[in-house]
Protein backbone atom coordinates (compact mmCIF):
# COMPACT_ATOMS: atom_id res chain seq x y z
CA UNK A 1 0.00 0.00 0.00
CA UNK A 2 1.33 3.68 -0.97
CA UNK A 3 2.19 6.17 1.94
CA UNK A 4 -0.22 6.76 4.16
CA UNK A 5 -0.24 10.29 5.74
CA UNK A 6 -2.39 10.46 8.74
CA UNK A 7 -3.34 12.66 12.13
CA UNK A 8 -4.19 11.13 15.46
CA UNK A 9 -8.02 11.53 16.32
CA UNK A 10 -8.91 12.81 20.45
CA UNK A 11 -10.01 9.09 20.43
CA UNK A 12 -6.50 7.96 19.28
CA UNK A 13 -7.53 6.75 15.96
CA UNK A 14 -6.28 7.53 12.45
CA UNK A 15 -8.41 10.32 10.48
CA UNK A 16 -8.24 12.72 7.53
CA UNK A 17 -5.54 9.31 5.76
CA UNK A 18 -4.82 10.07 2.02
CA UNK A 19 -2.45 8.48 0.16
CA UNK A 20 0.74 10.16 -1.20
CA UNK A 21 -0.13 10.28 -4.70
CA UNK A 22 -3.61 12.36 -3.56
CA UNK A 23 -5.82 9.61 -4.31
CA UNK A 24 -8.84 9.32 -1.78
CA UNK A 25 -8.68 6.25 0.09
CA UNK A 26 -12.27 5.27 0.64
CA UNK A 27 -12.77 5.35 -3.65
CA UNK A 28 -9.13 2.72 -3.22
CA UNK A 29 -10.54 0.02 -0.66
CA UNK A 30 -14.41 0.45 -2.67
CA UNK A 31 -12.63 -0.51 -5.68
CA UNK A 32 -10.19 -3.33 -4.23
CA UNK A 33 -13.23 -5.03 -2.69
CA UNK A 34 -15.25 -4.35 -6.04
CA UNK A 35 -12.29 -5.97 -7.97
CA UNK A 36 -12.19 -8.95 -5.81
CA UNK A 37 -16.11 -9.26 -6.43
CA UNK A 38 -15.78 -9.42 -10.05
CA UNK A 39 -12.91 -11.74 -10.04
CA UNK A 40 -14.88 -13.54 -8.36
CA UNK A 41 -12.75 -14.04 -5.17
CA UNK A 42 -15.58 -13.08 -3.23
CA UNK A 43 -19.09 -14.66 -4.28
CA UNK A 44 -22.36 -14.05 -3.96
CA UNK A 45 -23.51 -14.57 -0.13
CA UNK A 46 -19.87 -14.51 1.34
CA UNK A 47 -19.68 -12.12 4.39
CA UNK A 48 -16.80 -9.39 4.23
CA UNK A 49 -13.89 -9.27 7.17
CA UNK A 50 -15.35 -6.85 9.84
CA UNK A 51 -14.45 -2.85 9.85
CA UNK A 52 -12.00 -3.64 12.57
CA UNK A 53 -10.37 -6.62 10.40
CA UNK A 54 -10.66 -4.15 7.33
CA UNK A 55 -9.15 -1.37 9.54
CA UNK A 56 -6.24 -3.16 10.60
CA UNK A 57 -5.53 -4.58 6.54
CA UNK A 58 -5.74 -1.79 5.07
CA UNK A 59 -4.37 0.57 7.76
CA UNK A 60 -7.24 2.67 8.11
CA UNK A 61 -9.50 4.42 10.46
CA UNK A 62 -12.98 3.09 11.21
CA UNK A 63 -14.57 6.53 9.08
CA UNK A 64 -12.64 5.48 6.06
CA UNK A 65 -13.79 1.72 5.96
CA UNK A 66 -17.35 2.75 6.85
CA UNK A 67 -17.04 5.37 3.70
CA UNK A 68 -15.73 2.47 1.45
CA UNK A 69 -18.75 0.49 2.35
CA UNK A 70 -21.40 2.86 1.97
CA UNK A 71 -20.05 3.32 -1.54
CA UNK A 72 -20.26 -0.63 -2.20
CA UNK A 73 -23.59 -0.35 -0.62
CA UNK A 74 -25.21 2.25 -2.52
CA UNK A 75 -23.77 0.32 -5.56
CA UNK A 76 -25.22 -2.35 -5.04
CA UNK A 77 -22.42 -4.67 -4.78
CA UNK A 78 -22.97 -5.54 -1.10
CA UNK A 79 -25.57 -5.12 1.53
CA UNK A 80 -25.02 -4.83 5.50
CA UNK A 81 -27.08 -6.69 7.72
CA UNK A 82 -27.70 -5.08 11.40
CA UNK A 83 -25.53 -6.76 14.18
CA UNK A 84 -24.06 -9.42 11.27
CA UNK A 85 -22.16 -7.49 8.87
CA UNK A 86 -21.65 -6.92 5.45
CA UNK A 87 -22.33 -9.50 2.56
CA UNK A 88 -22.13 -9.83 -0.91
CA UNK A 89 -25.20 -9.37 -3.29
CA UNK A 90 -26.32 -11.38 -5.67
CA UNK A 91 -25.95 -10.65 -9.12
CA UNK A 92 -29.10 -10.06 -10.46
CA UNK A 93 -29.58 -7.32 -7.27
CA UNK A 94 -26.37 -5.33 -7.68
CA UNK A 95 -26.46 -1.95 -9.42
CA UNK A 96 -29.93 -1.43 -9.12
CA UNK A 97 -29.43 2.37 -9.91
CA UNK A 98 -26.63 4.18 -10.78
CA UNK A 99 -26.17 7.71 -11.77
CA UNK A 100 -23.87 8.83 -14.68
CA UNK A 101 -20.65 10.62 -13.62
CA UNK A 102 -20.15 14.36 -13.01
CA UNK A 103 -17.06 16.47 -14.04
CA UNK A 104 -16.38 19.77 -12.67
CA UNK A 105 -16.34 21.51 -16.07
CA UNK A 106 -20.11 19.94 -16.80
CA UNK A 107 -22.23 23.13 -15.08
CA UNK A 108 -25.40 22.63 -16.36
CA UNK A 109 -25.18 18.69 -15.53
CA UNK A 110 -23.92 19.64 -11.62
CA UNK A 111 -27.19 22.29 -11.42
CA UNK A 112 -29.08 18.98 -12.50
CA UNK A 113 -26.91 16.83 -9.74
CA UNK A 114 -27.70 19.19 -7.31
CA UNK A 115 -30.90 19.87 -7.76
CA UNK A 116 -31.98 16.15 -7.19
CA UNK A 117 -29.61 16.07 -3.76
CA UNK A 118 -31.64 18.80 -2.62
CA UNK A 119 -34.81 17.48 -2.88
CA UNK A 120 -33.85 14.25 -1.73
CA UNK A 121 -31.33 15.40 1.42
CA UNK A 122 -34.01 17.65 2.64
CA UNK A 123 -36.82 15.35 2.77
CA UNK A 124 -34.75 12.68 4.22
CA UNK A 125 -33.91 15.36 6.88
CA UNK A 126 -37.27 16.57 8.07
CA UNK A 127 -38.26 12.51 8.28
CA UNK A 128 -34.95 11.99 10.33
CA UNK A 129 -36.38 14.92 12.57
CA UNK A 130 -39.56 12.52 13.00
CA UNK A 131 -37.84 9.43 13.80
CA UNK A 132 -34.51 9.75 14.73
CA UNK A 133 -33.89 8.00 18.01
CA UNK A 134 -31.41 8.05 21.18
CA UNK A 135 -28.53 6.33 19.07
CA UNK A 136 -29.25 8.02 15.90
CA UNK A 137 -29.07 11.48 17.56
CA UNK A 138 -25.71 10.08 19.33
CA UNK A 139 -24.31 9.49 15.65
CA UNK A 140 -25.20 12.20 14.27
CA UNK A 141 -23.39 14.84 16.86
CA UNK A 142 -20.62 12.66 16.80
CA UNK A 143 -19.82 13.31 13.86
CA UNK A 144 -20.24 17.16 13.93
CA UNK A 145 -18.29 16.92 16.52
CA UNK A 146 -15.41 15.44 14.47
CA UNK A 147 -15.89 18.17 12.00
CA UNK A 148 -15.20 20.70 14.33
CA UNK A 149 -12.16 19.06 15.66
CA UNK A 150 -11.03 18.96 11.84
CA UNK A 151 -11.99 22.51 11.44
CA UNK A 152 -9.64 23.59 14.69
CA UNK A 153 -6.56 21.70 13.11
CA UNK A 154 -7.16 23.78 9.78
CA UNK A 155 -8.37 20.69 7.94
CA UNK A 156 -11.36 20.30 6.08
CA UNK A 157 -13.36 17.30 7.38
CA UNK A 158 -14.44 15.34 4.50
CA UNK A 159 -15.00 12.13 5.98
CA UNK A 160 -16.73 13.58 8.85
CA UNK A 161 -18.99 15.68 6.65
CA UNK A 162 -20.06 12.59 4.91
CA UNK A 163 -20.46 10.91 8.10
CA UNK A 164 -22.71 13.50 9.60
CA UNK A 165 -25.07 13.61 5.92
CA UNK A 166 -25.08 9.84 6.36
CA UNK A 167 -26.13 9.76 9.78
CA UNK A 168 -29.45 11.93 9.38
CA UNK A 169 -29.96 9.91 6.30
CA UNK A 170 -29.56 6.16 8.12
CA UNK A 171 -31.70 8.12 10.82
CA UNK A 172 -34.92 8.33 8.34
CA UNK A 173 -34.95 4.26 8.89
CA UNK A 174 -35.58 3.82 5.11
CA UNK A 175 -33.48 1.39 3.48
CA UNK A 176 -35.03 3.23 0.20
CA UNK A 177 -33.90 6.60 1.42
CA UNK A 178 -30.59 5.49 2.41
CA UNK A 179 -29.59 3.68 -0.93
CA UNK A 180 -30.05 6.55 -2.93
CA UNK A 181 -29.30 9.50 -1.09
CA UNK A 182 -25.73 7.25 -0.19
CA UNK A 183 -25.28 7.25 -4.03
CA UNK A 184 -26.14 10.32 -4.80
CA UNK A 185 -23.93 11.68 -1.79
CA UNK A 186 -21.06 9.88 -3.27
CA UNK A 187 -21.39 11.25 -6.72
CA UNK A 188 -21.50 14.61 -5.40
CA UNK A 189 -18.29 14.20 -2.84
CA UNK A 190 -16.05 13.28 -5.71
CA UNK A 191 -16.56 16.29 -7.66
CA UNK A 192 -16.93 18.31 -4.28
CA UNK A 193 -13.49 17.14 -3.19
CA UNK A 194 -11.93 17.52 -7.09
CA UNK A 195 -12.99 21.11 -7.17
CA UNK A 196 -11.21 22.23 -3.56
CA UNK A 197 -8.20 20.42 -4.82
CA UNK A 198 -7.97 22.87 -7.23
CA UNK A 199 -8.79 25.23 -5.15
CA UNK A 200 -5.39 27.11 -3.56
CA UNK A 201 -7.08 28.26 -0.30
CA UNK A 202 -9.39 26.58 1.86
CA UNK A 203 -11.26 29.51 2.58
CA UNK A 204 -11.34 29.11 6.24
CA UNK A 205 -14.14 31.36 6.84
CA UNK A 206 -16.47 29.97 4.49
CA UNK A 207 -15.69 26.51 6.53
CA UNK A 208 -16.67 27.65 9.57
CA UNK A 209 -20.23 29.11 7.64
CA UNK A 210 -20.77 25.28 7.22
CA UNK A 211 -19.89 24.10 10.32
CA UNK A 212 -22.80 26.63 11.30
CA UNK A 213 -25.11 25.35 8.71
CA UNK A 214 -24.23 22.03 10.21
CA UNK A 215 -25.18 22.77 14.05
CA UNK A 216 -28.24 24.64 12.87
CA UNK A 217 -29.50 20.86 11.13
CA UNK A 218 -28.47 19.38 14.31
CA UNK A 219 -30.38 21.53 16.56
CA UNK A 220 -33.05 21.07 14.37
CA UNK A 221 -33.54 16.99 14.76
CA UNK A 222 -32.16 17.71 18.26
CA UNK A 223 -35.74 18.80 18.80
CA UNK A 224 -37.11 16.64 16.66
CA UNK A 225 -38.63 19.75 14.51
CA UNK A 226 -39.22 18.55 10.74
CA UNK A 227 -39.94 21.98 9.67
CA UNK A 228 -36.95 23.78 10.82
CA UNK A 229 -34.81 20.74 10.02
CA UNK A 230 -35.74 21.01 6.33
CA UNK A 231 -35.26 24.39 6.50
CA UNK A 232 -31.76 24.42 7.77
CA UNK A 233 -30.67 21.38 5.34
CA UNK A 234 -32.26 22.95 1.84
CA UNK A 235 -30.13 26.39 3.36
CA UNK A 236 -26.85 23.93 3.90
CA UNK A 237 -27.58 22.66 0.31
CA UNK A 238 -27.93 26.18 -1.27
CA UNK A 239 -25.36 27.43 0.14
CA UNK A 240 -22.94 24.53 -0.69
CA UNK A 241 -23.89 24.93 -4.35
CA UNK A 242 -22.84 28.39 -4.40
CA UNK A 243 -19.75 27.56 -2.82
CA UNK A 244 -18.86 24.61 -5.29
CA UNK A 245 -19.57 27.32 -7.75
CA UNK A 246 -16.65 29.58 -6.19
CA UNK A 247 -14.35 25.98 -6.13
CA UNK A 248 -14.95 26.25 -9.51
CA UNK A 249 -14.09 29.62 -10.28
CA UNK A 250 -10.64 29.43 -7.88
Amino acid sequence: MALLHSVAAPDGSKTGIAQADGRHLPDEIAATINAQVQRGELTPGDRLPSERELCELHGVSRSVVREALSQLKSDRIIETRRGSGAYVLERDQRQSFRMQEVAIDERESLSLMMELIVTVEVAATRLAAMRRTPEDLKMIRRALIGMEYEIANDRLGDDQDFAFHQAIVEATHNPHFIALSSHLEQVARKVIRQARTNTRHQHIELIEAVQEEHQAIFDAIKTSDPDAAARAAENHLHNAAQRLDMYLKN
